[in-house]
């Protein structure tokens, strides 16, 4: 599937795309290496993707760990699979339960803390990914995370920063375990300081020796209970025990003659979904692909998408309407309507109704494509931490409403909207290209960029993945990343956004890894692009 990409270095990062047979792309250099280690060893891509993860747990947890929750598509050679391993509310959590403790004019859930916490998802997709797909036994897929949690590592420099900028936050300080596992000397890390982390490789041992099992229905799973019966939460080994991840459908919306896949909610994957199909209403070529008029239209459509997603999408089990009617053809086209070339816009959701993230992708030379994501969520997440077991705990309960009248009001083992979106693009059936962008909101955005970049504009992955961005969180306003030129920010205040220039490119605008198949993998192999960002690289052999 060789594609006719420019393929020079468009911006200026000066990087140029890795080519191999078999690639691993993370945003740590260890966790890649970890990855075609397992590759070396007679694994495949699903393997190589487990090891990733759990090294990642370790070496980025200002992003991740092993209280994450996780998301995944894969190709396993002949067709597409989803994983949804986003965890679900302990039994106990209604609006009651809320409205008791933090009173009855509530009105979102608290974000740091045990009443933060949902059961984590991440251990149980590598157990799940593991016995469907996987080559290699389970336990050796640990070993990598293991020796580097035992050992220690250096800390990179964008780990450091969001470490040192979390060790500033009390909300996060006072969680029980946080100071001891991440502040042992009374600060963050320096950069390039050695750090170790032995509980984390003590649960990694026991994860990898009983598959998951003592995270969900052992020794883990009763010092969770037991840490949050001590603290004021209500997660228990009951709950923890009932957890299972799901095996889900993508979704997908056509575009350009590709198809763009995402996991259904109660994820946003499909904001990208609808945004994509709102700009197939208009010809982006005929702009330029930095241009001001390109720029409005994607930023119009995100707006739109998100109007209704932010409505909609919860735990499918709970929502009003369907992605089928989300995603229908006359609805989109009815959205697409509402944009105006010369005019930013507010958009309310429309009535379609008939009647701190870590992302990682692998591939190997038999054609297997891993297009992964796993997260705390909020930078280091709830804060709570199990010193004993290094398991640091995600804050997905802060996703839940508290309005009754909203499909995603909290309940009990019911999941959150969710942030982390893993995606994968196919063209005739055939896959073409696993890939995913970091960071809450911005991911569906970068998303949407990169593959107009790629689909409309033939940037090749690693100048769609450099391109400076923008970012919409609400109103008309509008965050601009450096690099964007005077004329596009000049440009968009003039249609009426309101726009800023903000100069934390690592925290704002997303970091995301890219693999592009070439054609037969054991032959052409595959493009890979790892994003500037952050310390992404692509191990290739």
């Amino acid at each position: 599937m060789t594609a006719s990409f420019d393929w020079s270095a468009g911006y200026p990062s000066r990087r140029l795309p890795v080519f191999g047979n078999n690639v691993v792309s993370t945003s740590h250099p260890r966790a890649a290496q970890a990855g075609l280690s397992m590759i070396a060893r007679g694994g495949n891509a699903v393997d190589a993707a487990i090891a990733a993860a759990a090294v990642m747990a370790i070496v980025e947890p200002c992003s991740n760990g092993l209280g994450s929750d996780a998301f995944c598509i894969l190709w396993d050679g002949k067709g597409l699979h989803g994983l949804n391993a986003s965890g679900f509310s302990p039994a106990a959590w209604t609006p009651d339960y809320f409205r008791a403790k933090y009173g009855a004019d509530a009105k979102t859930l608290p974000q740091r803390g045990w009443d933060a916490v949902t059961v984590p998802g991440a251990v149980a997709s590598w157990v799940a990914l593991s016995e469907r797909f996987g080559k290699l036994p389970f336990a050796d897929l640990m070993e990598p995370a293991i020796a580097i949690a035992e050992r220690g590592f250096l800390v990179s420099t964008n780990v450091q920063h969001k470490w040192a900028a979390a060790a500033t936050l009390p909300q996060l300080t006072s969680q029980p375990g946080f100071k001891e596992v991440f502040l042992p000397k009374g600060r963050a890390p320096f950069v390039g300081e050695h750090v170790t982390m032995p509980g984390a490789a003590r649960a990694l041992r026991l994860i990898g020796e009983t598959k998951g099992e003592a995270f969900y229905r052992g020794e883990i799973a009763d010092a969770l209970e037991a840490n949050a019966k001590a603290n004021g939460g209500a997660l228990t080994a009951a709950d923890m025990a009932a957890y299972a991840p799901d095996w889900v459908t993508p979704v997908a919306q056509d575009y350009r003659g590709y198809t763009v896949h995402e996991i259904p909610p109660n994820g946003q994957g499909i904001t990208a979904l609808m945004a994509l199909g709102i700009l197939s209403h208009f010809d982006l070529q005929g702009f330029s692909a930095d241009g001001v008029e390109a720029q409005h239209l994607q930023i119009e459509a995100i707006k739109l998408a998100f109007a209704d997603v932010y409505r909609y999408v919860a735990d499918p089990r709970a929502m009003e309407i369907s992605p089928a009617d989300m995603l229908d053809k006359d609805y989109i086209a009815s959205r697409a309507r509402l944009i105006d070339p010369r005019r930013a816009q507010r958009f309310a959701p429309g009535n379609p109704v008939k009647g701190g993230t870590i992302y990682l992708t692998a591939a190997d030379a038999s054609g297997m494509m891993v297009s992964f994501i796993q997260s705390n969520y909020q930078g280091f997440g709830s804060g709570v931490v199990l010193p004993d077991w290094g398991v640091s705990l995600q804050n997905r309960g802060f996703g839940f409403s508290l309005n009754p009248e909203r499909a995603n009001v909290v309940a009990p083992r019911k999941r959150p909207f969710q942030t982390i979106i893993p995606g994968f693009l196919t063209k005739g059936g055939q896959p073409v290209m696993s890939f995913g962008v970091m960071g809450g909101n911005m991911q569906p955005q970068g998303h949407v960029q990169t593959l107009v970049r790629m689909l409309d504009f033939a940037q090749n992955p690693q100048a769609a993945c450099d391109a400076p961005r923008w970012r919409f969180d609400e109103g008309l306003s509008i965050n601009l990343e450096p690099g964007n030129s005077p004329e596009l920010l000049d440009g968009l205040a003039a249609l009426g956004h309101e726009v800023a220039v903000l100069n934390d490119t690592y925290q704002d605008f997303g970091a995301g890894q890219f693999i592009w198949r070439m054609g037969d993998p054991a032959v052409e192999g595959y493009a890979a692009a790892s994003d500037p960002r952050r310390d992404g690289q692509a191990a290739v052999s």
